[in-house]
């Protein structure tokens, strides 16, 4: 099944003075005009391109890649600002439009946002930076552990919020982060959990993660062995949390810390509660 703004492999059916015709089969033909043919194309051949409207709203092929994709989201820069609505440039020879009723402010040219693209109802491909309108559209199945890739969206209070594989809401909280990020920048991440929410918590080493997850079940295996309490805050020393544990502060701290959030445990002043269970 075809798909506008998405990439479709087709045959060729016939070649003519200004390029190829590709076997859009109930779509009719599609051109793939001459200079985005690749040389030697022979009838017959299928081949992998992008269909996208033209200028004058016709259906076109072209081998070359653009920046985003139906279905995805990326950082595009505003090149031009009309009457209606805003431009940004996604790598093909016609710009793509960002109308005003999906600005979440007035885009301005030259700046780059986070975009969505999708096909509207009048079936043109157009571009959205209103992600909370497209994003978590269907649910967040993922399990504990699972490779991601995430763009970074903007920081918040608690860390950095993320789309995660271009349908979902994902955070980074800070303690998972050592080095600043950019908004746009892309990157693999892995799933820590998906919330009752659907809010997702992610981690950037999955090293880390597995480490982290190992770290917090033996804390809690500690603390069912000593009556539900143990003396290790965030501020014993680092000789007494490896003496327990085998591992540094900072590995502790972040395992208390998931523990805290999740209400497994309590964290006063002498060290940790474990929380009953119900």
């Amino acid at each position: 099944m075809l798909a506008l703004g998405k990439i479709n492999r087709l045959a060729v059916k016939k070649q003519v003075k200004f390029g190829f015709y590709l076997d859009g089969l109930s779509w009719g033909e599609i051109l793939l005009p001459n200079n985005v043919a690749p040389a030697g194309l022979e009838i017959g051949r299928e081949l992998d391109v992008f269909l996208y409207l033209d200028s004058e709203d016709q259906l076109i092929a072209t081998t070359e890649q653009p920046k985003i994709k139906v279905g995805e989201v990326e950082q595009l820069q505003v090149v031009a600002s009309t009457k209606v609505g805003a431009f940004v440039n996604w790598g093909l020879k016609k710009d793509l439009l960002v109308p005003f009723s999906e600005q979440q402010i007035p885009l301005k040219e030259g700046q780059k946002y986070l975009v969505y693209c999708y096909v509207d109802n009048s079936n043109r491909i157009v571009a959205s930076s209103k992600l909370d309108r497209h994003l978590h559209k269907t649910p967040a199945s993922y399990n504990a552990g699972d490779k991601v890739d995430i763009i970074i969206s903007e920081q918040t209070d608690i860390g950095y919020k993320a789309v995660v594989n271009h349908q979902h809401w994902g955070v980074l909280y800070k303690n998972e982060v050592f080095k600043p990020l950019r908004r746009g920048e892309r990157m693999p991440a892995y799933i820590v959990k998906v919330r009752d929410d659907g809010k997702i918590d992610l981690r950037l080493n999955s090293t880390t993660y597995k480490q982290a997850l190992e770290l917090t079940e033996q804390v809690i295996k500690k603390l069912q062995q000593n009556g539900g309490k143990l003396a290790l805050t965030d501020k014993s020393s680092p000789e007494q949390i490896y003496a327990t544990f085998g591992v540094s502060k900072k590995a502790y701290k972040q395992a208390i810390g998931s523990l805290y959030k999740d209400k497994k445990i309590v964290i006063s002043e002498h060290g940790i509660i474990l929380v009953p269970q119900t």
